[in-house]
């Protein structure tokens, strides 16, 4: 997701807060060589303060980068299928931001799974959108026994290693109390080959998986769906 100004202000507020440590810091060793011992605590009282602050807000800002925001219906991704083989497909993801990503999935449908951040009524009103982030692409089988011996596949989707607002939470729940809903969502269609689809995401947050053309709609009616 690209800085938006949303993003920026977290950022901005942890570099200030970086700086205004800074400045305390030497303030306070200043006031110690001085040997104004009083003068030199109440320094690394405020240094403390703005190292926590700018560290809270660094970490915000970094949970929240790999989120998109939601509003009314949003588009997740657009998807295309082209078959390799039984039950193997090519399946390219297009996002909204113009970003692309390729893999193979293995089964008769694909499914898209997202993770969605809804925040309490007062944080709404301060100004905070809901978010969401697509996590992975996975291949289904019709039958369930097929399932358990078949050949599976699940892509992640995202960036390993991000800071994510659950762990925030856990962490820090006195701070994260305007954290409403952490939950996931999902969404599944058959593959096709030559299929095209599109994802997207309701104001209640659920996933909601449409053929992205009349072709593709008429080779969804064929296969039974």
């Amino acid at each position: 997701m690209p800085l938006t100004p949303f993003l920026i202000v977290f950022f901005v507020f942890a570099g200030l807060c970086v700086l205004l440590a800074l400045s305390q810091g030497f303030a306070m060793r200043r006031r110690w060589r001085e040997r104004r011992r009083f003068a030199a605590s109440h320094r690394l009282v405020w240094l403390l303060v703005f190292l926590l602050l700018g560290t809270l807000s660094g970490l915000l800002g970094s949970a929240l980068l790999g989120y998109r925001r939601l509003t009314s219906e949003t588009v997740l991704a657009d998807l295309s299928a082209r078959q390799l083989e039984p039950r193997r497909f090519a399946v390219r993801i297009d996002y909204p931001d113009g970003s692309r990503r390729s893999v193979e999935v293995f089964g008769e449908q694909w499914q898209l799974d997202a993770r969605v951040i809804k925040w309490k009524p007062s944080a709404v009103a301060f100004g905070l959108p809901a978010l969401y982030r697509i996590e992975r692409i996975s291949g289904r089988y019709i039958d369930t026994a097929d399932e358990a011996t078949q050949v599976r596949s699940a892509i992640a989707l995202e960036t390993s290693g991000r800071i994510d607002l659950f762990e925030l939470k856990q962490k820090f729940p006195r701070w994260m109390d305007w954290l409403d809903a952490d939950y996931g969502s999902a969404a599944y269609l058959p593959l096709v080959d030559g299929g095209n689809y599109r994802v997207s995401l309701s104001p209640l947050g659920g996933l909601i998986a449409r053929p992205a053309d009349s072709a593709t709609e008429a080779l969804l009616r064929e296969a039974g769906w």
